[in-house]
């Protein structure tokens, strides 16, 4: 039986549910399609009762299946764009377009780093269609000059894509959340870890919750370029967004302690018990030959030189007493 499914033992070969990987070949949609279609809401996942993540139900694979893959209502609906296909989406020229999302007026959905390392964010094209079709947007749209207002803030430098993203992958987060030191962990995931010791001073507490801290969602190996960046895009940098999910943080904190208190230690540790040091299997005396003793002239040898043990110590002072005499 594959490792992609889960059967019941009534029906072997009937799954139940999938992995992400196997739900994603069944449906005919790429690995991150799915996965964005299930942060969006629309695809339900369950946990994995063997603690092996999240899996994809067999009865959701049915609803969403027709014929040989999924509707193309689902598939608009996680179809993603970058800024020159964004553009062409809200017919504005792609200049005006990262003016906008700088601004946050577009809320990119996903991001990826490009072969010089460079952030290449994404949107979600159904949005930037509704966008576009709304009246109240075409003076940002048409308009021949940004007005003053958000002119001055794009020449301060202002870029709210960061901060945008990681508000909505918070939500995602969030939505999987099943428990609140899980819901904890979402908060924790896009402060400082310094930020998260000011808030959690209780070394066991900070432990647990690290356990339920989820990292970027795209990143190379620890300590390289691109985990970095995907840890600099991750981690929240502007004033008042760190302290709402500081003060988000605490609250939520509260709950998880009243609901299940982190472990801990126990207060008193079991005693060892107390064993003799025994190398080998214990002896056993058994007539034999009496050792012969060490002749006046005959140089000490190593093992005379440290004091003997046990039964074998007896023995060599018996047989010392009985030449003595």
């Amino acid at each position: 039986m594959s490792a992609d499914t889960i059967t019941t033992p009534h029906h072997p070969h009937h799954p139940l549910a999938f992995t992400p990987s196997r739900a994603a070949r069944e449906l005919g949609l790429k690995r991150g399609e799915l996965d964005l279609a299930v942060h969006l809401g629309l695809i339900r996942t369950v946990p994995d009762e063997g603690g092996g993540g999240r899996r994809v139900p067999r009865s959701e694979i049915d609803r969403l299946r027709t014929g040989d893959g999924v509707s193309e209502a689902l598939l608009d609906r996680v179809r993603v764009v970058g800024t020159t296909e964004g553009a062409d989406v809200m017919n504005v020229p792609a200049g005006r377009f990262t003016r906008l999302a700088r601004l946050g007026v577009v809320v990119p959905v996903k991001w990826y780093l490009n072969r010089y390392r460079a952030v290449v964010w994404l949107y979600l094209a159904e949005e930037l269609k509704q966008f576009a079709a709304d009246e109240k947007n075409a003076p940002l749209l048409t308009a021949r000059r940004m007005p003053e207002g958000p002119r001055g803030l794009l020449d301060a430098g202002v870029d709210l894509r960061p901060r945008n993203w990681r508000g909505r992958h918070r939500g995602f987060l969030l939505r999987l959340a099943e428990d609140p030191w899980e819901s904890a962990g979402a908060m924790a995931a896009f402060l400082d870890p310094v930020q998260v010791a000011e808030i959690v001073p209780d070394p066991y507490e900070r432990s647990h919750l690290n356990r339920f801290r989820p990292g970027p969602p795209a990143s190379g190996a620890p300590g390289s370029p691109a985990s970095l960046i995907a840890e600099r895009l991750m981690t929240a940098d502007d004033p008042d967004e760190i302290s709402l999910l500081r003060a988000d943080l605490a609250a939520v904190l509260e709950e998880a302690r009243e609901r299940r208190p982190a472990p801990r230690p126990t207060a008193k540790r079991a005693p060892v018990p107390a064993h003799s040091r025994t190398f080998g299997p214990p002896r056993t005396e058994e007539p034999g030959q009496p050792e012969e003793p060490r002749q006046p002239d005959e140089p000490t040898r190593p093992e005379d030189s440290q004091p003997p043990r046990g039964l074998l110590s007896r023995l060599r002072r018996r047989t010392r007493r009985a030449t003595a005499t």
